[in-house]
């Protein structure tokens, strides 16, 4: 199973080779990296925050490659939410992932690359999330999930007319690794339980052990601009969320949460109501398709 994950791995990425590659310093972007030497790595970190760095660091120094390091600032984060929420067209609470992937993709075009690689998909295809681990029918989630996912770094990577490759996304590589059973991607090795356990192993003899037995944390943690978070909510008084909870017609679930939405009435302007065939979302009132356990506009999870 470990030979034909790296040869199906390795088609992928050739059926979809790209001039650079978003390098967060997870496992997927950096499988990646290890099969495409010639991607141009870009690196984001807030202010020198996060793990992402320290992971490429180790990645770094066995591929003997230099990712181009993209320091972005506080008030340069804060000020590009308004740019982030336009081009998406929502205020999902998980925007400060987003702001990594935006401040990544600027700096590809301003590099001048046309194409540019991200790890897309991994996490979804290989049960990389915790929350799967309570999932009964992961096979038949993952079955499910594929006809329905939908990325922000495609909207993005348009804002910025790049052309965003993902292997993890290629139809061929999706169809194969549907067929891996799900008591292979979330598996329990030395006591303890991994996700993405079978592309692990895969790869285990040709990266580092630090970096293909890392934990899972979300690009806003590893990027940093989780700190982000923190900021916004110290502007926002226990009472004035309280009202603007009442006042709005929205499910707020944090005071950034609040905040991305009111950029998104000056942006964006009120949310749309739902189309048929669509369900209204109990969040934010906008549709959300049939099927779908994630609303697009407010992040809402059913």
């Amino acid at each position: 199973m470990f030979n034909e994950l790296r040869k199906q791995m390795k088609e992928a990425v050739r059926k979809n080779q790209g001039d650079g590659l978003l390098l967060s310093g997870g496992i997927d972007s950096g499988i990646l990296a290890y099969l495409a030497p010639h991607a141009k790595g870009i690196t984001v970190s807030l202010e020198d925050h996060g793990d992402d760095p320290r992971f490429v660091s180790i990645l770094r120094g066995m591929l003997n490659r230099n990712p181009i390091p993209v320091n972005v600032t506080i008030d340069e984060a804060l000020a590009a939410l308004r740019t982030v929420v336009r081009i998406l067209e929502s205020f999902d609470p998980v925007l400060p992932n987003d702001l990594a992937v935006y401040f990544g993709m600027r700096e590809a075009k301003q590099q001048g690359l046309s194409s540019l690689m991200t790890g897309d998909g991994g996490d979804e295809l290989f049960g990389g999330y915790p929350y799967m681990q309570e999932i009964e029918d992961l096979d038949g989630y993952l079955r499910g999930m594929s006809r329905l996912w939908s990325f922000s770094s495609n909207k993005i990577g348009e804002h910025f007319g790049l052309k965003v490759k993902q292997p993890y996304l290629d139809d061929a590589f999706v169809d194969f690794a549907l067929t891996v059973p799900s008591a292979f991607k979330i598996r329990e090795d030395n006591g303890q339980v991994w996700g993405k356990w079978v592309l692990r192993k895969a790869f285990e003899p040709f990266l580092p052990p630090a970096f293909i037995w890392q934990g899972k944390r979300p690009l806003e943690v590893g990027s940093g601009m989780t700190l982000l978070r923190g900021i916004i909510a110290q502007r926002i008084s226990d009472r004035e969320f309280e009202e603007k909870q009442r006042e709005y017609p929205v499910k707020f679930l944090c005071k950034e949460h609040l905040h991305f939405y009111e950029i998104y009435r000056q942006e964006v302007g009120s949310v749309s109501l739902p189309q048929h065939g669509e369900d209204p979302c109990p969040g934010c009132g906008t549709g959300i398709p049939k099927g779908k356990r994630h609303c697009r506009v407010c992040g809402w999870v059913q």
